[in-house]
């Protein structure tokens, strides 16, 4: 009897071709819900909070059939239409079609953003890592782990389409049952199928996760604008190019089509196949596109530690600083047609009221708010950088060549703290020129953008709190993504809703002057920055003090 190859794995000539492709699919798929299960959870839990806080909002500002036909009035206007979703759901404006036609972008957007992580984060950084590397080398087979995050991004959706679903019908709104709650659920749902699927082919096409998942959050970006531009002007065949506005097309509440999502599995399990088809083209590691030659020798700039991590955080501060001033020129647009979208609201001259204000100095106050969140959660990735760049075992070979773990650390939150100022400045100054254009009065453009710098002060902050948990408690540290979160949730939808204000003193954006509304304090922006200061030393403190591995 002859001996077994040196290297063969037992079994493993008996087992057809096609089927040893796929070895190891169902292990890969438990170990990722294992290591994800917490990350989806919470994603889980804060799209369902968010949905179902958000209806509650309808039901509490619109209670009777004669509000919600008030509100459609200033709806209808392409500035809206853009913002939100096609007018047809204003013909039949119930608490199903409200909810449909005003939170299906949103929710659509945070199960895409979810997914393209997701299915970045087990392929391609498998790969960078080097550890789909070492797992092959096993009985896996060559699609085991693009099969296994294609299945953990289904699993994640179908699971999201569950609770959502449950919890919508739980709350026991007139005119939501389970037909409405289950199309809105699997609609929205679809959408992050669809760039499970996008995210899949951009992993085969670069040998990086930040670029992989950059083309995946762009295209987010490309069809939302795609949606917009389709529904709020004459040429609506460019709604059908984007998948948000597939899910749009549901009408929830006035025509219920389920053919729309049938459409985006579609395109998922073709893009799917893409993926699988484009893996087998290129290598382990490598991408389809070539990287580009660098440089002879380093410019004087990546020498320094500043310049480095500059060059490091670059495309994220890009990418950042160009979707915050894309939305805040979006919400700046629609101030032209703002005294006649709020005419007649009562809910309107509830929020009039509390600000003490102007509608245009009170909207602006509440937009501020929500770019100082999308200004946040780029601090919060910026200041988590050095985390990655350790876990990754990049950090290391930098600190032996005598750089010290404080200026290494430093020089990436400098990039932080000045990218997040950057981030803000931009949206606000969008925000400022469009609003300035659209109403006519051009004061609005300095009094916007100088509104937007009193929010530097609680952005760094949240850096503070990042680089603290970082330099203590470095497996925790992706608990900072909470704090702008629940400044969202209590900032903006507390208003609705109409929070006790010591829940949005818990927020360090609740501290903040509202600006234009009311008038500048500087004692809380004060304090707010000596408190970012203190965690910023404990933060560097507790670096030093422990190993860089950071087990």
């Amino acid at each position: 009897m002859s001996a077994p190859a040196v290297g063969a794995v037992p079994g493993a000539t008996d087992r057809p071709e096609t089927q040893a492709r796929w070895a190891g699919t169902g292990a890969l798929i438990r170990f990722g819900l294992r290591r994800d299960r917490i990350r989806l959870l919470v994603w889980i839990a804060a799209v369902v909070f968010l949905t179902v806080v958000s209806l509650l909002s309808f039901v509490a500002n619109y209670p009777t059939e004669t509000d919600r036909m008030e509100i459609t009035a200033g709806l209808d206007s392409p500035a809206m239409t853009a913002l939100t979703g096609p007018d047809h759901y204003l013909t039949h404006y119930t608490y199903a079609s409200m909810l449909g036609h005003q939170l299906t972008y949103l929710i659509a957007i945070a199960l895409a953003i979810m997914t393209v992580l997701l299915v970045v984060r087990h392929t391609r950084m498998e790969e960078e890592t080097g550890r789909a590397e070492l797992i092959r080398a096993g009985v896996v087979g060559r699609h085991a782990h693009l099969t296994a995050a294609l299945a953990l991004a289904v699993i994640a959706s179908v699971a999201t389409t569950g609770v959502l679903t449950a919890a919508l019908v739980a709350v026991g709104v007139a005119s939501v049952g389970w037909g409405e709650a289950l199309l809105f659920s699997a609609a929205v749902a679809s959408v992050g199928l669809v760039f499970a699927g996008v995210a899949a082919v951009t992993a085969q096409v670069t040998e990086h996760s930040r670029a992989a998942s950059g083309m995946g959050l762009a295209l987010v970006g490309l069809a939302y604008a795609l949606r917009a531009i389709g529904d709020a002007g004459d040429t609506p065949a460019l709604s059908w190019l984007s998948p948000i506005g597939w899910a749009q097309r549901t009408y929830v509440g006035v025509d219920d089509r389920w053919w729309p999502v049938l459409l985006a599995v579609g395109l998922f399990l073709l893009l799917a196949l893409l993926a699988g088809w484009l893996s087998t083209r290129r290598d382990v590691a490598a991408g389809l596109r070539r990287p580009r030659a660098g440089r002879a020798a380093a410019t004087s700039a990546l020498v320094h530690p500043l310049g480095f991590a500059l060059r490091l955080h670059r495309g994220l501060l890009i990418g950042f600083g160009i979707g915050a001033a894309l939305g805040g020129a979006a919400y700046g647009s629609v101030f032209g047609e703002l005294e006649e979208m709020l005419a007649n609201l009562e809910l309107a001259d509830e929020l009039l009221a509390r600000f003490e204000s102007t509608a245009v100095d009170a909207f602006a106050t509440v937009i501020l708010l929500i770019l100082a969140v999308v200004a946040a959660a780029y601090v919060v990735l910026a200041a988590l950088r050095p985390r990655t760049e350790e876990v990754a075992g990049r950090a290391e070979p930098v600190l032996v060549t005598g750089l010290s773990r404080t200026r290494w650390l430093a020089s990436h939150l400098v990039v932080a703290l000045a990218g997040g100022a950057v981030v803000m400045v931009a949206a606000g100054a969008a925000f400022g020129a469009a609003a300035a254009a659209s109403t006519g009065d051009p004061e609005l453009f300095g009094r916007i953008t100088g509104a937007s710098l009193v929010y530097l002060p609680a952005l760094w902050l949240v850096a503070g709190l990042a680089v603290t948990l970082y330099g203590w408690w470095p497996r925790a540290a992706g608990l900072v993504w909470l704090v702008p979160a629940y400044g969202f949730v209590v900032g903006y939808l507390g208003q609705l809703l109409s929070m006790p204000d010591w829940l949005a003193n818990l927020s360090p954006f609740g501290h903040v002057p509202q600006l234009p509304a009311y008038e500048l304090r500087w004692t809380p922006l004060l304090i707010l920055t000596l408190i970012a200061a203190v965690l910023i030393g404990l933060g560097l403190v507790g670096f030093r003090r422990r190993d860089v591995i950071g087990n």
